[in-house]
């Protein structure tokens, strides 16, 4: 390794092998070169005078890329496109002449960009659905677990630790919806020519217009997509490029909303993402337990959540058919999003996967509360018992705001039972009163709702997608 120069931390502590290689030049030129046999092939069988020869000479080299040549010739004509040309027609002799026939550079660097775009967002579907995977299983262990509930990070009406957890999988139910449209909504640029009107194309097939188009269908197929953009400029769309960076700053944000639940959780108490034997929290404060894969979580999907406005500005200030003040943004902001999402993902998964519940912390926080959110149902027996409900009311917030007071002030445990029992006006006895404090009274249908939620539309999506699934997430710092 070399230490003399920068390195990007997201291929050194982020993302994973596996999309580090879908933005490398070897995924790059060996697609195009894929591109090439598919319009070499295409234009054969519509008509055109190359011979069976030539394709397998060019596929015989197809991922056998001579980088040196292409290097030394790309110092020499300044244009990385015309460089690998010649660089492949030094390995093909035979097909050198028929390569790249009628094409301009963007039939090769747009098509490979959607199809590096398009490779990367499976990868992204892969991880979102382990994850998905792995918090439904979460949220079903812990359906029933009551749970003190927050508005405003104030304590509120209790939900249960699972019913939690479908938030957070609701989240990302929605990304994945956006995520599986986007992918099967990705179409090539096709071969469209310099202003996308296909005139060099229009005279190597003679005017053909019928040939023209299904030259465009043909090099689709081949390359695995259902078609290409009808209509274009030199370049597809850089609108593209800023729905599916919007979609991924949609995974970003959710996962976002996660890790600070998390840190919330863990500053409780309560919920702790997982802490390794030897790790170390503070190096001045030895006892610290850090939620570093959250706050990780947290800053990388900032990252990402800004990165958006790159394609959005791009696409927005384009000259009609093209311009080249698009390439060097789109060079870092595309894989750099994509990377960044990647090892948002691997951390979210690896954090559920080993979440830690402290069940008597929450419990003990939940007590200490929900005497206060007992005095409905209180009230409402005492009513039952004789008392007269305005009467009531009054008192019980008059004894509410006594026992807030003890608990802020004086530092003291919640007494709110022991005042209203100690007052003849309910005609409860404090083991009365302490009846009322089954939390599962106040959780509602949240159990049921986790329920509900996992096996009528999660479980659904993970045995449609159950060849993705066992995925373990590889976290490198």
């Amino acid at each position: 390794m070399s230490y003399d120069k920068y390195v990007s931390p997201l291929s050194e502590r982020y993302a994973s092998k596996e999309m580090q290689y879908i933005f490398s030049p070897d995924m790059k030129f060996k697609t195009w070169r894929k591109l090439w046999i598919a319009l070499a092939e295409s234009e054969k069988e519509l008509g055109l005078n190359i011979t069976e020869e030539q394709i397998e000479e060019l596929k015989e080299f197809q991922g056998d890329i001579n980088y040196d040549v292409a290097k030394e010739r790309e110092a020499l004509v300044r244009h990385d496109v015309m460089s690998h040309v010649y660089a492949y027609g030094v390995q093909c002799p035979k097909a050198k002449g028929i390569i790249h026939l009628g094409a301009t550079s963007c039939y090769v660097g747009d098509n490979t960009d959607i199809i590096v775009m398009t490779e990367a967002l499976k990868i992204i579907k892969k991880k979102l659905i382990n994850v998905m995977d792995e918090l439904s299983k979460f949220a079903m262990e812990y359906k029933a677990l009551p749970t003190l509930a927050f508005t405003h990070f104030q304590p509120a009406q209790p939900t249960t630790v699972g019913k939690r957890a479908a938030l957070w999988l609701m989240e990302l139910k929605l990304d994945y919806d956006d995520l599986v449209y986007l992918i099967d909504s990705m179409l090539l640029l096709g071969s469209k020519g310099t202003t996308g009107t296909q005139a060099s194309f229009l005279e190597l097939f003679d005017g053909d217009h019928t040939r023209i188009k299904k030259l465009d269908e043909m090099i689709a197929e081949k390359m695995g997509y259902t078609g290409c953009y009808p209509v274009s400029g030199q370049t597809y769309s850089r609108k593209v490029d800023m729905r599916v960076v919007n979609i991924l700053a949609g995974i970003a944000a959710s996962a976002h909303k996660f890790s600070n639940d998390i840190r919330l959780l863990q500053h409780l108490k309560e919920i702790e993402e997982p802490f390794e034997k030897n790790q170390i929290g503070s190096s001045a404060m030895a006892y610290k337990r850090n939620p570093m894969r959250s706050e990780r979580i947290a800053s990388l999907s900032n990252y990402v959540l800004s990165d958006v406005m790159n394609p959005a500005i791009t696409s927005a200030t384009q000259w009609f058919e093209r311009t080249l003040d698009d390439s060097a943004n789109k060079r870092i902001s595309i894989p750099e999003a994509f990377l960044a999402v990647d090892g948002i993902l691997d951390l979210y998964l690896n954090v559920v996967d080993g979440l830690v519940v402290y069940k008597k912390v929450i419990e003990k926080h939940l007590m200490a509360e929900l005497p206060f959110m007992a005095t409905e149902n209180i009230m409402m027996d005492a009513v039952k018992l004789g008392g007269d409900r305005q009467e009531l009311h009054e008192k019980i917030r008059t004894l509410s705001m006594e026992a807030g007071r003890n608990v802020k002030e004086n530092g003291l445990d919640n007494n709110l039972l022991e005042l209203i029992a100690a007052d003849p006006s309910f005609n409860m006895s404090l083991e009365e009163l302490k009846k009322t404090m089954d939390p599962a009274k106040y959780t509602g249908r949240a159990e049921q709702q986790v329920e509900e939620f996992i096996n009528e539309v999660i479980r659904p999506i993970l045995d449609e997608n159950k060849d993705l699934l066992g995925l373990k997430a590889d976290i490198k710092v």
